[in-house]
């Protein structure tokens, strides 16, 4: 039996619904499940799990998702034909375009800051970067509203860069960090002159040191969340889950598909590690920043998203994993129509494209229109805020649902932002 009471607000509210569609035949409880607003905006089969891949330095939408053939600024970069009719994705993308009924391309994006570091904040927390607080990213907010799946494994996990890190809430929600997906989680063997026996007591000789402290910190919240942490790490180094982290694990075929490369092999990556029950994998890849040498720079780039994108897609989709992943595509902003006088973009934050895949999203279609040289979004235009409410829908979770931070200030997931009903399955 279920005790109510030792339920966290989020989850007490699907129990409530639950019960109240299954013994009364009521589903007006149900939308206190998916966090719906007053429109009733929600996924009607949500995603468990994200991967949340980030292109860092500014992904050009007229050289990927957005090309504007005939146009005078479209460039080198070919437009090709998609699975889906009418649409067009740039000429390095052909594994996507022929996949692009699984995807929703957003080309209606657009943000007000053009400055990388400030951008990427947004977009990984929806607010802006400010002195006085650090916001949590989407994988440590996704924990603290919906818990962890594994008990072994941690509930997110940063990829190839710094990712969204846990803010205000705490170490307790502070992400795994993997530099080099090649190398797995590093430093988790035991000197071969450590038995584990000796740990446990070196474990236990650190807590008497400790004990002073301890009793007059004991109601710290950031003290005891390191302690969380320190102890979900010993039982992890402790446990075959730790596995998941190996990719050496996969076929020689396998990593060739995804790409030998750290975006590839990092797609492979958190491909097995939402298969073990981490419930969000954020990798992050850079390169893209192209404001000279574009054609050579988006041949390669380009390649190597097409490549573990699309073998990504394929994998959840052939386990069965598709329906119940939300894929997330990102970049902070797009790049200028002109082509500067190093053959390349600059900065341009008004008009950009994402992608959403899988869990909670309805696929197989193009929501927003840029103009006709890509400078700005002419209809269906999405912030950052409405993107990463729409993200928190397709999880099934309440995007307005109030967090308060140490200094009593209440924030969200979404920061005001309305879900897009019309993205969502």
């Amino acid at each position: 039996m279920v005790d109510v009471k030792t339920l966290d607000g989020c989850a007490r509210r699907r129990f409530m619904a639950q019960m109240a569609t299954s013994l009364l035949g009521v589903t007006a409880l149900t939308d206190l499940t998916l966090g719906i607003d007053d429109d009733k905006i929600k996924a009607t089969a949500p995603a468990k799990q994200i991967i949340y891949l980030f292109m860092t330095g500014a992904m050009s939408h007229l050289d990927t998702f957005d090309p504007k053939p005939g146009s005078s600024v479209q460039g080198d970069t070919q437009a090709i034909s998609t699975k889906i009719s009418g649409v067009q994705f740039g000429q390095h993308l052909p594994k996507l375009a022929n996949m692009a009924n699984e995807l929703a391309v957003v080309r209606g994006m657009y943000q007000e800051t053009g400055a990388h570091g400030p951008a990427q904040y947004l977009l990984r927390t929806s607010y802006d970067e400010i002195a006085t607080t650090n916001h949590p990213g989407l994988g440590p907010w996704i924990q603290r509203l919906d818990g962890r799946i594994s008990q072994a494994l941690p509930a997110s996990v940063n990829i190839g860069g710094k990712g969204g890190g846990p803010g205000y809430l705490g170490a307790k929600f502070a992400p795994v960090p993997i530099g080099d997906p090649n190398k797995g989680l590093e430093n988790t063997k035991m000197p071969k002159y450590l038995e584990d026996f000796h740990f446990s007591r070196r474990l236990g000789l650190s807590q008497t040191f400790d004990k002073g402290f301890r009793s007059r910190a004991q109601d710290n919240s950031h003290v005891n969340g390191y302690d969380d942490l320190y102890r979900e790490a010993v039982g992890l180094l402790r446990s075959d889950a730790i596995k998941a982290f190996d990719i050496t694990a996969e076929k020689d075929s396998v990593k060739e598909k995804y790409g030998k490369n750290r975006f590839g092999q990092g797609c492979l990556l958190a491909r097995r590690l939402i298969e073990n029950g981490v419930r969000f994998v954020e990798v992050t890849t850079g390169g893209w920043d192209m404001h000279r040498g574009l054609n050579d720079a988006i041949t390669n780039k380009g390649a190597e998203l097409d490549n573990a994108l699309s073998s990504l897609i394929e994998d959840l989709k052939q386990r069965g994993r598709l329906e119940s992943t939300l894929i997330v595509l990102a970049t902070e902003f797009g790049r200028t129509p002109k082509i500067n006088v190093n053959a390349g973009r600059d900065h341009h934050p008004a008009a950009f494209s994402t992608l959403l895949i899988g869990g909670g999203i309805k696929t197989g279609q193009v929501y927003g229109m840029s103009d006709e040289d890509g400078f700005y979004v002419e209809d269906q235009n999405v912030s950052v805020q409405d993107f990463n409410a729409t993200i928190a829908a397709a999880m099934g979770l309440q995007h307005d649902e109030e967090i308060f931070s140490p200094t009593g200030r209440p924030f969200n997931i979404s920061n005001g932002g309305t879900p897009i009903a019309d993205l969502l399955a």
